[in-house]
């Protein structure tokens, strides 16, 4: 991995954004693109990028491939403390928490 590739990773909101996601759980293309208003190739051309620079791997299961952040990397360590005090990542980053808490809770029983 070489360095430029994270400064060009990070260089993108979108990118940075969906970063703020991917802090709180693991993600589907699918979910992460369900977020911007962009096409799936697109979603699919950031996720790459992202991955080529270390802050994210992804791992297929069945038809879907699950994106999530590297926990080794210093970059996704220094962009978390980030997130926790940006105004426009915090925001991203509680609400993907929340989304992963309604994921975790069992509906009702029949």
């Amino acid at each position: 991995m070489a360095i430029d590739q994270v400064f060009e990773a990070l260089a993108s909101r979108p990118r940075r954004e969906i970063l703020a996601y991917l802090s709180a759980q693991e993600l589907t293309a699918g979910d992460i693109g369900k977020r911007f208003e962009m096409s799936a190739p697109a979603i699919s051309r950031h996720l790459s990028v992202l991955e080529n620079a270390g802050l994210v791997s992804s791992e297929r299961r069945g038809q879907f491939v699950f994106y999530r952040l590297v926990p080794d990397s210093l970059v996704n360590t220094l962009t978390g403390f980030a997130f926790e005090i940006c105004p426009t990542a915090g925001p991203l980053k509680r609400e993907a928490r929340q989304l992963a808490g309604a994921k975790k809770k069992p509906g009702p029983a029949r």
